[in-house]
């Protein structure tokens, strides 16, 4: 089978008789300069995939002296194995963290396959974790609808070099999760390397603020404007929940500040969880007009007939 050759002395920028020493300080210096979690070069992933290659042949003394037996069957040019070559077989893991390498067609022809499945586990690495923050609305956490979600995962191309994987899911995100809360995918973060499992996408819940309600653990709390005579007299009205408006009874001499409990209408409950409670926070209002003259009027009469001193506690 004839490829191209692979000038693992070159590669390290070593002359043919260097020490193990020359070899090893080499290899280092390289290894540091293109590894990919650091490196800015151009094709660092695939440069420190040929200088991990080189150096898994040039430290072992019987993998080199093999080597060099065999490089003048192709050095400078197409290399073809001598007719009756069989691979040797096997290897050592290299050194400094080198893991999930695949080696070339070169490597293999003359070494054999990857060490069996033994080594080949050895040389496994598992795709990196993800996290997504996933913006939810406070209506969208009482249904588990499939929803549909995109991200970016890291990757290569098949030169080696990094690039960015789009991917699109639908997802289940189970009904009442709250703010924070981290979801494991199992599978869905990177791919692994040299066969290596897939990470884990982390979904992690934002509920979006809503425009009515404000969040209390489980529960919700809305302002429920009132005019004076509905807080005076009481009144039946509507109020909004996540699911609907509702009819609320406000008692008769009603106080702004003053919460009215409306059971199980705030976020779902997970499982057999209950619903938290929605409260409604009663706020008086003064209508616009209440400077107009006849309204005026009315405020005057209302005054002298109640007889009421709202500071009363104060004393005197």
């Amino acid at each position: 089978m004839s490829m191209d050759f692979k000038d693992y002395y070159a590669i390290l920028g070593v002359a043919p008789d260097a020490d193990e020493k020359a070899i090893k300080t080499a290899y280092r210096k390289l290894a540091r300069k293109y590894h990919p979690d650091v490196s800015k070069e151009a094709d660092a992933e695939a440069h420190f995939k040929e200088v991990a290659e080189a150096y898994e042949v040039l430290k072992s003394p019987d993998k080199r002296a093999e080597y060099d037996n065999l490089r003048q069957y192709g050095h400078g040019e197409r290399f073809e194995a001598p007719p009756g070559w069989q691979p040797s077989g096997g290897f050592e893991h290299a050194e400094h963290g080198f893991q999930g390498h695949d080696f070339s067609d070169f490597f293999e022809s003359i070494f054999g396959a990857q060490g069996g499945p033994q080594a080949h586990r050895r040389h496994e690495r598992r795709g990196q974790d993800i996290e997504l923050e996933v913006p939810l609305f406070l209506e969208e956490t009482l249904s588990s609808e499939p929803r549909p979600i995109s991200f970016k995962l890291p990757g290569f191309d098949e030169h080696g070099r990094r690039q960015e994987v789009h991917k699109s899911l639908k997802v289940r995100i189970p009904v009442g999760v709250t703010d924070g809360e981290r979801i494991r995918l199992k599978g869905q973060g990177a791919a692994g390397i040299g066969g290596g499992p897939s990470g884990d996408l982390y979904l992690i819940i934002r509920l979006v603020p809503h425009p009515l309600f404000d969040v209390d653990g489980r529960n919700l709390l809305v302002t429920v404007p009132l005019a004076p005579w509905e807080a005076a007299l009481g009144a039946k009205i509507e109020v909004p929940t996540l699911a609907g408006r509702i009819a609320l009874s406000v008692p008769a001499g009603s106080q702004t500040g003053q919460r009215l409990r409306i059971r199980g209408k705030g976020l779902a409950g997970k499982g057999d969880e209950p619903a938290g409670d929605l409260y409604a926070v009663l706020k008086v209002v003064m209508p616009k007009g209440a400077a107009a003259e006849a309204t005026r009027k009315l405020w005057e009469d209302l005054a002298t007939q109640a007889a009421f001193d709202p500071r009363a506690e104060w004393g005197k």
